[in-house]
C-alpha cells in the first residue's frame, strides 16, 4: 500500500469530520435566529405563546446537533483506526465504530451541548415567567 493512498483516505475522513463540525455550527447559528426571533414576537405582542413555540426549534435543534457531534465522534475512531492500519479497505462505513443509541444520548448531553442548548432552555424558561400575564 501507498503511503499517499493511506494518507488521501485520511484526508476523505477528516474531510467528513470537518463538514460535521460546519453542521454542527450552523445549527447553533439557526438556533440563535429562531429563538430571537420569536422572543421579538413575544415582546411586541407581550404574548408568550411565542416563546413556547421556541421550546419546538430548541430541543429539535439539539437531538440534531447531538447527532452530528456522534457522527463526528464516530469518523474520529474509524480516522484513528485507519491510521493505526497496514492496509486500509478505503471504506467509510462507522458501523464497526458504533456504539448505538447510547452513544448518541452521550453526545447529546456532551458539556459543550448541554451547556449551550441547556442556557437556551433556561432562557425560555425565565421568559416564559418573565412575560406572564399579571
Amino acid at each position: 500500500m501507498a503511503i499517499e493512498d493511506k494518507r488521501k483516505h485520511l484526508e476523505f475522513i477528516q474531510g467528513v469530520i470537518n463538514r460535521m463540525g460546519k453542521n454542527s455550527f450552523l445549527i447553533k447559528g439557526w438556533t440563535v435566529t429562531l429563538v430571537s426571533a420569536l422572543f421579538a414576537l413575544a415582546a411586541n405582542d407581550a404574548n408568550h405563546s411565542f416563546v413556547v413555540v421556541a421550546y419546538f426549534p430548541s430541543i429539535i435543534f439539539w437531538l440534531l446537533d447531538g447527532y452530528y457531534l456522534y457522527q463526528e465522534r464516530l469518523f474520529r475512531k474509524l480516522y484513528d483506526a485507519a491510521r493505526d492500519k497496514n492496509e486500509i479497505d478505503y471504506s467509510l462505513n462507522t458501523s464497526s465504530h458504533d456504539d448505538g443509541f447510547k452513544d448518541w444520548v452521550n453526545s447529546c448531553f456532551s458539556k459543550t451541548l448541554l451547556l449551550f442548548y441547556g442556557t437556551t432552555i433556561l432562557t425560555l424558561i425565565v421568559t416564559m415567567f418573565y412575560l406572564k400575564p399579571q
